[in-house]
């Protein structure tokens, strides 16, 4: 049994090579695998199922024809899409999961994550992930134009690219406390999350119990993916951007 693991591909007008790849992606790893997970922010902003930007449809086109072909995609809402709902859900066949979710993958207990919540240092963060996931903020979000609705979404945008810049890297990874706590409540023996931007494969030793935390990484520069097949879970990469572009030179 195959089963693929995506994250923070952040898709958008402005990431036409990321994009390509993505479809290129679903029409041939993810078509040969019986299970695609999307761990958040596939979209670098998503303003509303209604919105009418020319890439999210053709990322929708491309989901909706691999769930045609039988393919389940099962989708967590990240920092950037959070607004995605079944408009979205109903256009692609993609069935959205709570945040977090526990897999059984194989037998094993298995803790699927956008990774956000784990970062509980960053405060500023954390007040904001808040407040937009209020059902009451996003009813008085989605009732505006969409062309009002753009505007916010990059004015926040900006506003995240300065605290990023300005706050120290350490806070903005996950704390150790709250991935031990998330190990504990769930009962989980693996954990797979993103956000971060910091692939990796982290063994640990817990209540003295082996756990295991796996981080996706990020498709602003080269996409990649985790595969699960035959009892391993193995981190991949696909073609660097710059590779594609003498291809098709």
């Amino acid at each position: 049994m195959t089963q693929l693991f995506v994250s923070d591909l952040h898709l958008g007008p402005e990431s036409p090579q990321a994009t390509a790849q993505f479809v290129a992606f679903l029409a041939a790893h993810a078509r040969a695998a019986q299970a695609l997970y999307i761990l958040g922010d596939l979209f670098e902003v998503w303003i509303g199922d209604d919105d009418p930007d020319p890439t999210a449809r053709s990322v929708c086109a491309a989901l909706a024809e691999l769930t045609a072909s039988g393919v389940p995609i099962f989708v967590l809402h990240g920092n950037r899409d959070f607004l995605l709902g079944e408009g979205f859900a109903a256009r692609t066949g993609c069935r959205l999961l709570p945040d977090p979710v526990v897999a059984d993958i194989d037998g094993e207990r298995v803790l699927i994550t956008h990774g956000d919540a784990l970062c509980v240092d960053d405060h500023a963060y954390q007040e904001l992930r808040s407040m937009v996931r209020r059902p009451a903020w996003q009813r008085r979000f989605l009732a505006l134009s969409t062309a009002e609705r753009a505007q916010l979404a990059s004015q926040v945008r900006a506003g995240s690219r300065a605290h990023t810049a300005r706050t120290t890297h350490y806070i903005m990874d996950v704390n150790a406390q709250a991935v031990a706590a998330a190990f504990r409540a769930t009962r989980a023996t693996r954990l797979i999350h993103g956000h971060t931007h910091r692939p990796g494969v982290h063994d640990l030793v817990l209540d003295g119990l082996a756990v295991q935390r796996i981080v996706l990484g990020a498709w602003y520069e080269q996409g990649s993916f985790l595969r699960y097949e035959a009892g391993r879970f193995t981190l991949q990469t696909l073609p660097a951007y710059s590779s594609l572009q003498l291809l098709t030179d």
